[in-house]
């Protein structure tokens, strides 16, 4: 199977993983003490993509040692500022975030459907 595949998957898991985490954020603006969760995958597949790897020693570790293991990993923001009562979230990010994964998410549908196009294409010629 061509390892993209598997790297798409990856990448929409973690649009969608991302879309439940700022639909919390939202949930949460008026929350004591709620800190903002964010989801990291572009920035570690960069990272391996580029050859700044991170080798699993042992099965407890968080480590990827090729593109198809990255997968999203769930972090909170914490280089906002933090309103009086301790909650950090700023709706105008947490909106333009939202209109940034849904332009990324469809971007990678369309991506898919173009390969199985070509794959379609191949097996029926």
């Amino acid at each position: 199977m061509d390892p993209t595949y598997n790297l798409m998957k990856n990448a929409l898991d973690a649009t969608s993983m991302r879309q439940e985490m700022i639909s919390s954020n939202i949930a949460n603006v008026n929350t004591d003490g709620y800190k903002v969760n964010k989801v990291e995958f572009e920035s570690i597949l960069d990272n391996v993509s580029k050859g700044t790897t991170m080798n699993k020693t042992s099965d407890l570790h968080i480590g990827f040692e090729n593109l198809n293991e990255v997968t999203p990993v769930v972090s909170k923001r914490t280089n906002t500022s933090v309103k009086e009562n301790g909650n950090n979230v700023d709706i105008d990010i947490e909106m333009a975030e939202e209109a940034s994964n849904s332009i990324y998410y469809n971007g990678l549908v369309t991506q898919l459907n173009a390969k199985y196009a070509m794959l379609r294409s191949v097996i029926t010629k």
